[in-house]
């Protein structure tokens, strides 16, 4: 038989924690939304021009990817708090059964 051990009010602190990370996440991504995806060429040559589309190109990547992440950091916080709960429930049943 196995034995687990958990600490519900870590698990929500864990889950407190991520919450803000991925906050401060979501702001740097916007913040950097429009300076990065919409490059002013240097010049009017084709270089220039490509250059800046290549940029504009790989932020928009960067953006998509990065709401990828916040998403799944936030189904982390969610899971860590229906995780914490889950465990104090229990812990409190098994109190109350034993007393």
């Amino acid at each position: 038989m196995s034995t687990v051990v958990a600490q519900p009010e870590v698990l929500a602190a864990s889950a407190r924690e991520l919450q803000a990370i991925t906050a401060g996440m979501q702001a740097g991504n916007a913040a950097a939304a429009a300076p990065t995806t919409q490059v002013t060429p240097a010049g009017a040559d084709m270089v220039s021009i490509l250059t800046a589309v290549n940029f504009a190109a790989h932020a928009e990547l960067y953006q998509a990817v990065g709401a990828r992440a916040v998403a799944m950091q936030e189904m982390l916080g969610a899971v860590l708090n229906i995780s914490a709960g889950s465990y104090e429930m229990t812990e409190a049943a098994n109190a109350a059964a034993v007393a």
